[in-house]
C-alpha cells in the first residue's frame, strides 16, 4: 500500500467489446464507497483510446481516460480482454509493462491472462485463466506455466485469475494482503459473498465457507450430500481436535469417503483447509484483540506460539507480531485519523 494517508489507486484497463461483469467484479471490490468503513482505494478506468467503448451486452461505456492513467497507478487490472488470445497494440504492451517496472501490480480477470502474457509479465511462471480458454493459453505461451484448476495466482507483483467470478475472489484476495483479513471481510459482507475463498481451490468447488445454519448433526449419507453443515460445526470448534476421524463421524461418513467427498466439495484437503481456517481466525485476533500470541495460538488450535509463527511464516511470509503491528486496531485507528 502507498504511505500513510495516502489512497491505493486502482486503474482498470479496458478493451472493446467489454464485459461489463469483469470489470463490476473489480470495480465493486475497489470502487465502491462503504460508509461504514475508511476508504483505502480509489479507482479509474482508461483505455487506449478515451471515448465511447462498446461492450459484451450492446451499450457503450464513456471511458475518459487514456494509457497515461497507467502512470499513477499503483495497481493495473486488465478485467477480461476480447477476442481471447487477439491481439494487443505495442503501446498498450508497452504501457503494461512501464508499469510494472516502476512497481505497480499487475492484475488480470479472466482472458484479462492473455494481454499479460504477450507483455511478457508471466514469462517462467504460474497463471490462470478460464478453464475453457486454459488449453489455448498454454498453446500460445509454452513458457507460461497454466493452471487450468485453480480460482487464482499471486505472484506478489502480478496476479491472475479464473473465470469472471474468480475476479472477485482476486480482487478480495488482494484487499486482505493489503489491508488485512477483517477488513476485507467487511467489504465481503457488504456484498453478501463469503469473505475468503483460497486461490487453490477448484474453479467449479463448493465455497469453503458456509452460509446457512446447521439444521442437524450431520450431513447424512447420499453421494452429494453437502458437507456445509460439517464446515460450520467445524469452524465453531477451531481450538479443539478436529481430525479427519472425527469431522468423518460428524458427516455420518468413513474417513476415507470424506476425504474424498471433501476434495470434491471444497476443492482441497480437510487438513489444508482447516489450516486455512485456523490462519484466517489467528489474524482476524491479531488484529481485533491483544491476547498474547500463545493464547491466540491455542484458540485456533495451532497449539503453540512457535507453531503458529511458522504456519504464519509459511502462509503470509510475516510473523504474527508484525501482522498485528501493521493490521491490528492500533493501526487502523492510525489510518482513521489520516483519512
Amino acid at each position: 500500500m502507498p504511505a500513510s494517508g495516502s489512497r491505493h489507486h486502482v486503474v482498470a484497463l479496458l478493451n472493446a467489446p467489454q464485459s461489463p461483469f469483469e470489470l463490476a467484479c473489480a470495480a465493486e471490490v475497489f470502487g465502491a464507497v462503504r460508509p461504514e468503513l475508511p476508504t483505502h482505494y480509489t479507482f479509474e478506468v482508461c483505455a487506449r483510446r478515451p471515448g465511447p467503448l462498446p461492450t459484451t451486452v450492446g451499450h457503450a461505456l464513456l471511458v475518459e481516460s487514456g494509457l497515461d492513467a497507467l502512470r499513477s497507478a499503483d495497481t493495473v487490472i486488465v478485467p477480461g480482454w476480447q477476442p481471447p488470445g487477439g491481439p494487443v497494440p505495442e503501446d498498450v504492451l508497452d504501457a503494461l509493462r512501464a508499469a510494472h517496472r516502476r512497481g505497480a501490480r499487475i492484475v488480470s480477470i479472466c482472458t484479462g491472462a492473455f494481454v499479460l502474457a504477450r507483455a511478457g509479465l508471466l514469462t517462467g511462471r504460474r497463471a490462470a485463466t478460464h478453464w475453457r480458454r486454459s488449453g489455448q493459453l498454454a498453446d500460445a505461451f509454452p513458457e507460461v506455466t497454466v493452471v487450468g484448476d485453480v480460482l487464482y495466482v499471486d505472484h506478489g507483483d502480478v496476479a491472475t485469475s479464473a473465470g469472471s467470478g474468480a475476479g472477485i475472489d482476486l480482487c478480495l484476495h488482494l484487499v486482505r494482503s493489503d489491508l488485512g483479513a477483517f477488513y476485507a471481510t467487511q467489504v465481503a459482507r457488504s456484498m453478501v459473498l463469503p469473505p475468503h475463498r483460497d486461490g487453490s481451490q477448484l474453479q467449479y468447488a463448493a465455497p469453503p465457507a458456509p452460509v446457512g445454519p446447521v439444521t442437524g448433526a450431520g450431513t447424512g449419507s447420499g453421494s452429494d450430500a453437502s458437507l456445509a453443515p460439517v464446515l460450520e460445526w467445524a469452524l465453531t470448534r477451531l481450538g479443539s481436535d478436529l481430525s479427519v476421524d472425527r469431522l468423518a463421524a460428524y458427516a455420518g461418513l468413513s474417513p476415507r469417503t470424506f476425504a474424498r467427498r471433501f476434495v470434491r466439495q471444497v476443492g482441497t484437503s480437510p487438513g489444508q483447509w482447516l489450516l486455512q481456517q485456523r490462519i484466517d481466525a489467528a489474524r482476524s485476533l491479531l488484529e481485533r484483540t491483544e491476547l498474547p500470541v500463545e493464547t491466540v495460538a491455542v484458540r485456533v488450535g495451532l497449539s503453540s506460539a512457535v507453531n503458529l509463527r511458522r504456519r504464519f511464516r509459511a502462509a503470509l511470509g510475516t510473523t504474527p507480531g508484525a501482522y498485528r503491528t501493521l493490521f491490528g486496531e492500533a493501526a487502523t485507528t492510525t489510518a482513521l485519523l489520516t483519512e
